[in-house]
């Protein structure tokens, strides 16, 4: 990444693929649509980042990519559900805005119908395109939130990187179809090939990233008995590892762990917090439930 300044605090950084992209695009002469386009990019995600900051969030910088940008918060699935869900909406809300009120300047003759016409046309396509289920787009975050909510936050992950290495392929694919019928789409291609090697990448990293979601589970089991809520059952054999049984645990569920013998019978009952103290001790977290607390 190039460090290229800050705004309001945060830091503001470039992909040198996106510095290629805006080069490439002004000296083909698109100069004032890619400087309308990068302000765009900007609200929209300057919408993620006061969102973020409303609920208390450390946002850490804006990063510019090929296909946009991401905001980059300190928080990860470490609070709730909906709070992520709001913020991942507000960058195409900003979109929706910019839209109306490209409109009524429009209509009250403040700007001209043809730059009007493609501002309006651009902050559609930004808008639609972040809303592709494809991680890091807010599509792709918030067809994770949504996950979280019925799933286990391990297959969580792993469910996300997998869609979103199926619509990248699909995309890279679309643009090599478009070569063989019209004339090679360069942007849609870079933009495929660079989501593509970012969930690759994302992809092997699942246990590092299932790794922080329990470092960070403290909090949010706190979070959790400090407002009230069900405990979730999971019941298992008293053969499983604990590894298999961390791996259960849902983001929005305090569990209680119920451990039976070979004959049905519960055998103990468990909270979540001394798993998780013998899942950090890697010596002991492929050992069977039954041998540390039975």
């Amino acid at each position: 990444m190039i460090k290229w300044g800050s705004l309001f605090g945060v830091r503001l950084r470039f992909h040198p693929l996106f510095s290629i992209v805006i080069l490439l695009s002004v000296l083909a002469g698109y100069f004032i649509e890619t400087a309308t386009l990068f302000v765009i990019v900007l609200v929209h995600e300057w919408g993620h980042v006061v969102a973020a900051k409303n609920f208390g969030w450390r946002v850490k910088e804006v990063q510019l990519l090929p296909f946009g940008g991401v905001a980059v918060v300190e928080e990860m699935a470490s609070v709730p559900v909906w709070q992520e869900i709001i913020v991942t909406v507000s960058g195409p809300l900003q979109n929706g805005m910019m839209i109306v009120a490209a409109f009524a300047l429009q209509s009250a003759g403040f700007i001209s119908g043809e730059w009007g016409a493609y501002f309006i046309q651009a902050n559609v396509f930004v808008a639609l395109f972040n809303l592709l289920p494809i991680l890091p787009l807010d599509g792709g975050k918030l067809m994770q939130s949504l996950l979280s909510l019925w799933l286990p936050y391990q297959r969580v992950i792993a469910l996300s990187c997998v869609v979103s290495l199926v619509f990248s392929g699909l995309m890279i694919a679309a643009s090599v179809l478009h070569m063989l019928y019209g004339g090679l789409q360069m942007n849609l291609l870079m933009i495929g090939l660079f989501l593509f090697y970012s969930n690759w990448y994302a992809y092997k990293g699942l246990s590092y990233h299932f790794m922080r979601f329990l470092i960070h589970r403290e909090n949010s089991l706190n979070r959790l008995m400090n407002s009230g809520t069900l405990a979730r059952p999971i019941v298992v054999h008293g053969k499983r590892k604990v590894t298999d049984i961390v791996r259960l645990f849902m983001r929005e569920k305090y569990h209680l762990v119920y451990v039976m013998d070979e004959r049905g019978t519960i055998r103990v009952v468990l909270p979540e917090q001394p798993l998780l103290q013998t899942y950090f001790n890697e010596s002991k977290r492929g050992s069977a439930i039954s041998e540390l607390f039975m």
